[in-house]
């Protein structure tokens, strides 16, 4: 059974990159958000969702993601009720995948919300990517048409870095990629040689 190691950090610390990297080193990587936006498509999501937050996000039977998170970015018990929707269903798509990489010897999932969605008790390391304030808000605001306010907004709904840190085994500032990278090839020796 591979080592299982979760990646995470906050919005615009650079997970994306980093996942990529570590992805074209062969190693498989699970990235929680894609899996979310893929089975909040499945048809028992949806009924879920929709008996939750009511037929007002939903676009001639289309979910629209923009007014859900709009809710939820608001509401932190709107943003539970999500989460009580889509993570077990993510978990499960998880399970599956992991069945698929068993002869892999360390996996990464990949989840902005690693801690907030308790799934980081199921994992044999964590790597906690950070970055400044300043760098997060400016890497947000060059992929995503929103304002400095509602990426403040998403940073403040998440772990801060202190936080994540704390329940961490490795830490990486993501300032430099270079540097970057050359950490994140320094931890994977570490965790090939305790397999």
């Amino acid at each position: 059974m591979p080592k299982i190691i979760g990646l995470t950090g906050g919005i615009g610390s650079g997970k994306t990159t980093i996942v990529n990297y570590i992805a074209s080193l062969g190693i498989p990587v699970y990235i929680a958000d894609e899996a979310g936006k893929k089975v909040m498509q499945t048809q028992e999501v949806l009924e879920s969702i929709k008996a939750e937050f009511g037929k007002v996000i939903f676009d001639k039977n289309q979910l629209n993601r923009a007014k859900l998170a709009a809710i939820v970015f608001e509401n932190q018990d709107k943003l539970k009720a999500l989460n009580a929707i889509v993570h077990p269903a993510v978990r499960q798509d998880f399970n599956d995948w992991l069945a698929k990489n068993q002869k892999a010897s360390i996996v990464v999932y990949e989840s902005a919300i690693l801690f907030e969605s308790g799934s980081y008790v199921n994992f044999d390391y964590i790597l906690t990517i950070t970055a400044p304030l300043e760098s997060r808000i400016e890497r947000v605001l060059k992929r995503e048409s929103i304002s400095r306010d509602q990426v403040l907004k998403r940073i403040n709904s998440q772990w801060t870095d202190e936080q994540r840190i704390s329940k961490s085994d490795f830490v990486v500032e993501n300032i430099d990629i270079d540097l970057t990278k050359h950490k994140i090839d320094e931890i994977l020796k570490i965790l090939l040689i305790k397999q």
